[in-house]
């Protein structure tokens, strides 16, 4: 895998109660058998980041870590900054709780689409925090990247 940022859009399942009536469903994010990621790029840790309405977190970039968001509630549009250009990706309820693979050295920003709740976001990074936690570099981005 050479991409910088990679995204794939994640299945929802639907789920049945033993009447055969839906009752949610299930939405796999990561799987060792699938072949978004290589096995050295799978994640050593799961965390929930929370996006407070309209908040941004970012911009900055990890040196040695990479990220992996998915969306679980609300939406969100994370920016990239590559070779002096911005690219967007989106992710949550409204973009079929995309994955979002942010490989490491790459400017990052998350912006909470929503105006009125938090945003949820799983991220699986790798290395984990604990195994390199001085990692978080600022970044300037231009003010027209968070406009809604």
């Amino acid at each position: 895998m050479n991409k910088i940022v990679k995204v794939k859009n994640n299945k929802k399942l639907h789920s049945f109660n033993r009447f055969g009536k839906e009752n949610g469903c299930v939405i796999p994010i990561i799987d060792i058998n699938e072949s978004f990621l290589t096995k050295d790029r799978f994640p050593h840790q799961v965390y929930l980041t929370i996006v407070s309405p309209g908040e941004i977190k970012g911009p900055h970039l990890h040196k040695k870590r990479y990220a992996m968001y998915t969306c679980i509630r609300g939406n969100i549009k994370v920016v990239v900054k590559i070779n002096d250009n911005y690219e967007y990706y989106y992710s949550g309820e409204d973009y079929d709780y995309a994955t979002i693979w942010v490989g490491k050295g790459i400017p990052t920003a998350i912006i909470n689409l929503e105006k009125e709740k938090e945003s949820f976001i799983i991220n699986t990074p790798n290395p984990s925090y604990l195994e390199c936690p001085e990692d978080d570099y600022d970044i300037y981005f231009e003010p027209k990247v968070f406009k809604f």
